[in-house]
């Protein structure tokens, strides 16, 4: 996924995620970005070290084992050295966000960086969330969002799983999939990528994101690592 640009002023909101196609309206969307079934210790001993470029963002502070999302309602692991704190632009799909990332490819041919992440964030309006029980349809409604706006297009989809699943004991749906394409300039050509959405009891459910492109395939554990070791606050 491609790095967002900054978050134009007044209150126009432009995507994070993955480099994007057109998306409604005539707006270009050039960016990109990076839950469970059972709960896991956020004391997992294992970090998950990366190779190949590294993001220049701000490191997480010594002894940091979780990352807390106070907004979103919800936590989950700090994958260790190599992980950068996310600080890019908010996405459109949350209305805040909060996670880890590193860049995967320095620049990519519509502008910005490709970068991996794991990241969360409440739900924006607009998503199709109207309550318990509508997990299925928001993550529906994000799924075309994220496709359409963030990746090398033309791409095919392969879908991995689309269920509900229960996380910390609070319902929620998960869409996994992988993303194929043949663009020039990008050095990855496909990335397998997660969402999450869980009713935490707020007005907005949680959203985690976890994407990973093919050029760091050894990594595609940690979105299971990730998502059977969430937490809700």
């Amino acid at each position: 996924m491609a790095a967002p640009p900054a978050r134009p002023a007044g209150g126009s909101r432009r995507t994070v995620w993955v480099l994007g196609a057109v998306a409604a309206a005539v707006v270009v969307l050039v960016v990109t970005i990076v839950g469970g079934v059972a709960r896991r210790s956020a004391d997992d001993p294992t970090p998950t070290v990366v190779a190949g470029p590294t993001a220049t963002g701000p490191t997480f502070a010594p002894g940091t084992v979780q990352i807390i999302d106070d907004e979103a309602g919800i936590s989950y692991p700090y994958l260790g050295d190599g992980w950068y704190q996310y600080a890019l632009s908010v996405p459109l799909e949350t209305t805040s966000v909060r996670g880890q990332y590193f860049t995967t490819q320095d620049s990519v041919p519509d502008g910005g960086e490709f970068i991996a992440q794991i990241t969360s964030g409440p739900v924006a309006e607009g998503y199709g969330w109207t309550g318990p029980g509508s997990e299925q349809a928001t993550i529906e409604t994000l799924a075309q969002s994220v496709r359409a706006n963030y990746y090398p297009g033309p791409n095919e989809r392969e879908e991995l799983r689309d269920e509900a699943i229960t996380v910390d004991g609070a319902p929620a749906w998960i869409y996994e999939f992988v993303l194929s394409w043949d663009a020039a300039g990008y050095d990855a050509t496909g990335e397998r990528a997660a969402l999450v959405v869980i009713d935490t009891g707020r007005p907005a459910p949680a959203l985690l994101y976890l994407s990973i492109p093919n050029t760091h395939a050894e990594l595609y554990g940690v979105i299971d690592r990730v998502v059977d070791a969430v937490d809700v606050l």
